[in-house]
């Protein structure tokens, strides 16, 4: 873990809608690019995925944190978690593409597993996503999973 890092988070606001469809987009551009819509439309479609996803969040996970992480000040990802007293559930991390290899996942993620305290701390993460090599290094393991599956289920627990 680099400890030069200045990660710093805060939490979401209303001014904060752009940057997170920004942010949602990134993690979409895979399926984006090989659509045949103008950009106009992506944006429609990014903007209506990420209002049910937001949607979705507030009302499964009533009192989850929702935060931008900040690098030396610079918001570069978000951070969605809910926490209960059996597990820790990260609902959504993702940091920009400009952003990525540069250890800031790694330092959120093992700050809440510093966090978890006995407790497990999961996540779910699309078959194709290749955030899977890094939960694995970092000690998750992958629970069993349907053959049609579109997420896996990743879990961290204390030893």
């Amino acid at each position: 873990m680099n400890d030069d890092l200045q990660i710093t988070m805060r939490p979401v606001t209303a001014d904060d809608r752009e940057f997170l469809l920004t942010v949602y987009a990134s993690s979409r551009e895979s399926e984006l690019a090989v659509l045949p819509w103008d950009e106009a439309m992506k944006r429609l479609f990014v903007e209506h995925q990420y209002g049910a996803q937001t949607a979705h969040y507030l009302e499964a996970y009533p009192s989850a944190t929702h935060n931008i992480i900040l690098t030396g000040g610079v918001p570069c990802g978000r951070l969605y978690v809910n926490r209960s007293d059996g597990e820790i559930a990260i609902l959504d991390i993702n940091v920009l593409p400009e952003f990525r290899r540069r250890g800031i996942g790694t330092h959120i993620i093992e700050g809440l597993k510093a966090e978890a305290d006995g407790r497990s701390v999961r996540v779910y993460v699309e078959t194709f996503n290749p955030s899977q090599k890094l939960f694995s290094e970092l000690g998750f393991e992958r629970e069993a999973v349907e053959p049609d599956a579109v997420h896996i289920l990743f879990r961290w627990k204390a030893h």
